[in-house]
């Protein structure tokens, strides 16, 4: 059997063990990794040290990140500065640009949160917000939600993309500034004016997960700080990779210090350390009550380490079977480019399984090979990649139904809204990424 068969194989096998069998994507993700490996005739020492070292490349550059960017968040939301950024924007905006005011707040605070933290976050404040102007409620939803959707799949410090990054070698800042250029019009698309095709849809929410009486927020941060520190991450990556790239310093402390403060784990620590002292102590915070909430917080992503951890011992053991290279040859005729390829790759996948990190480090472990054998840049595959890994969310997908069940929506009303707006970005997000190309 060719390699290429046992992949297509081994795919297969992994959608029925998800989508049939419901088995969990860590452990359907490591059996077709040793599937794969034993079908190409792989030792089984050689299939168990290529697991090892998948595991140890990806852990490696994304743990710091994984476990940072949770604790910025639960600090950010225990402190109260990401209600305190809602409620300015709401206020410069005005009530008559809620949709606007929630979309900005969203992107701001899914630069540090995950896409299900961000979401838990922000829905209350789109309840009271919505409560507050009579807006619509889907209609601020899915303002809010379209921006984590974008964040989450496109930008760094988010694990997915500097995963993904890691695997095609890409440069986390350049594949920020790029990531930067193209969600401007995807959330025009996504956030801005589609949520006006459907402000007839109504909420219809359970009784008491809005409390009407509690809107008021007192106490709360200053705004410019809890701003400043939500965004420290995203402006050290910038930062570093300008100068680094302009003033173009020889080795010595000022390029230890760039690139210090240019990896995404260290730029996230080092918010972490300034949000514990500027939103916590100086306000008479304990760092005790920061750190068990953040504690809490870490447990949660458990699920998201291991799924990242198996994604790359089946990258590892896709590299080490001779699947990639074989895929590389078998795609170096074809006339799709390679851009599109990555995405319809990772389309596919996230149609089937439902998560858009496993659609993601599974595809960037197919296409791999056509990035180092081609003529195509490894940061613009890595946004391609995100973008498919955002397409068409449904039943199988949990931000489906955090998206229905807190809205109290149909099944009818939960396709026209949310899986219309994540296919919007997936498809934006290629045709930004193709005219990107064209451009650098």
């Amino acid at each position: 059997m060719s390699s290429v068969l046992i992949l297509i194989t081994g795919i297969t096998l992994l959608l029925l063990l998800i989508a049939g069998l419901k088995l969990n994507a860590f452990t359907a993700l490591v059996i077709i990794a040793l599937f794969i490996g034993f079908a190409n005739g792989m030792d089984a020492s050689v299939v168990v040290a290529a697991i090892s070292k998948g595991v140890g490349d990806i852990l490696g550059p994304v743990i710091a990140v994984l476990g940072f960017g949770v604790m910025l968040g639960s600090i950010l939301t225990e402190t109260g500065a990401t209600a305190q950024i809602s409620e300015r924007l709401l206020k410069v905006f005005g009530p008559q640009r809620a949709k606007l005011a929630v979309c900005v707040t969203s992107f701001c605070v899914g630069l540090a949160l995950f896409y299900n933290a961000g979401f838990i976050v922000l829905i209350p404040l789109v309840f009271a917000i919505a409560y507050k102007t009579k807006a619509p409620l889907v209609y601020l939803a899915i303002a809010m939600a379209a921006p984590l959707s974008v964040t989450h799949g496109f930008l760094p410090p988010h694990p997915g993309p500097v995963v993904i990054a890691s695997i095609f070698k890409a440069n986390i800042g350049l594949t920020l500034l790029y990531g930067l250029c193209i969600v401007i019009p995807i959330l025009i698309l996504a956030a801005i004016i589609f949520p006006e095709k459907i402000k007839k849809v109504i909420a219809n929410p359970p009784k008491g997960i809005f409390n009407e009486e509690a809107i008021e927020i007192r106490n709360l941060p200053n705004f410019s700080l809890s701003l400043f520190v939500a965004l420290i991450p995203v402006i050290l990556l910038i930062a570093s990779t300008f100068l680094l790239q302009v003033v173009q310093p020889e080795k010595g402390a000022l390029r230890s210090l760039l690139v210090f403060i240019g990896d995404p784990g260290m730029s996230l620590l080092i918010a972490v350390i300034l949000a514990v002292f500027c939103l916590g102590l100086l306000r008479g915070i304990k760092v005790s009550t920061l750190m068990d909430k953040s504690t809490t917080a870490i447990g949660a992503i458990a699920p998201i380490i291991l799924i990242t951890a198996a994604g790359g011992a089946l990258k590892q053991v896709l590299i080490e079977s001779g699947t990639g290279d074989a895929i590389a040859a078998f795609f170096r005729e074809s006339s799709m480019p390679p851009l599109v390829l990555g995405w319809l790759v990772a389309t596919m996948l996230r149609i089937a399984i439902g998560s858009a990190t496993v659609a993601g480090l599974t595809a960037a472990g197919i296409v791999q090979p056509l990035v180092t054998s081609m003529n195509v840049s490894p940061e613009l595959m890595v946004l391609s990649i995100g973008a498919g890994s955002l397409m068409c969310s449904h039943v199988n997908d949990t931000g489906f139904w955090m998206f229905k069940e807190y809205l109290g929506l149909s099944l009818k009303d939960t396709f026209k809204t949310w899986t219309v707006m994540e296919s919007i970005v997936g498809v934006a997000g290629l045709v930004a990424v193709l005219l990107l190309d064209v451009v650098v």
